[in-house]
């Protein structure tokens, strides 16, 4: 018979806690994943814009979003997101820009979109006009999830195609239905 200090050092757990098997991995990424159809609805897509102006564009969606009441005061939220638009243009080519900026007068994140009539120069990346806006605001405590939904929003517009339909929506259901379809794919 062994002796019994053995036996029990041959069955222990490996002595480095992220070697033991389905324990220390971390938080799982879906219980953290963003979906646009949770943060945008309907009543907060525009289609189509009013605004034939950067500026105008960045006041007609916080309105947007103002008029909905997921910001408690528009002038701030309007500054931030103008204070993040002098540091580098959000506009990232494609026809697309994602205006975004924190802001402690949202309660969570937030975001609006819209379609523009006829295309808008916004300083894009790659010098084209764009017709496809989606603005993302939020408090500093949601910085993590921030990130994670302009991520979210690079990889819905990533595909030609789903930029091409987004900006032939007529309504903003039809919009929306663009959105989820494209999530529904993996977007």
């Amino acid at each position: 018979m062994p002796h019994p200090a053995r036996v029990r050092f041959a069955r222990s757990a490996p002595a480095t806690p992220w070697a033991w098997p389905g324990r220390f991995r971390g938080p799982s990424r879906r219980r953290f994943r963003v979906l646009l159809t949770e943060l945008l609805s309907a009543d907060r897509v525009r289609v189509p814009l009013a605004a034939g102006s950067k500026d105008d564009v960045l006041e007609e969606l916080v309105a947007v979003l103002a008029g909905a009441g997921v910001v408690a005061d528009a002038a701030a939220t309007l500054r931030a997101v103008r204070q993040r638009e002098e540091v580098l243009s959000t506009g990232i080519g494609g026809g697309v820009a994602i205006p975004h900026g924190k802001s402690d007068s949202a309660g969570g994140l937030a975001m609006a979109a819209g379609v523009a009539a006829a295309p808008v120069d916004f300083d894009s990346l790659d010098g084209e006009p764009v017709r496809l806006f989606f603005l993302l605001v939020g408090p500093e405590s949601a910085a993590g999830l921030h990130v994670k939904a302009l991520s979210r929003i690079s990889r819905l517009v990533r595909r030609e195609e789903t930029r091409a339909r987004l900006a032939a929506a007529a309504t903003p259901a039809e919009f929306m239905a663009v959105v989820a379809e494209a999530e529904a794919e993996g977007a």
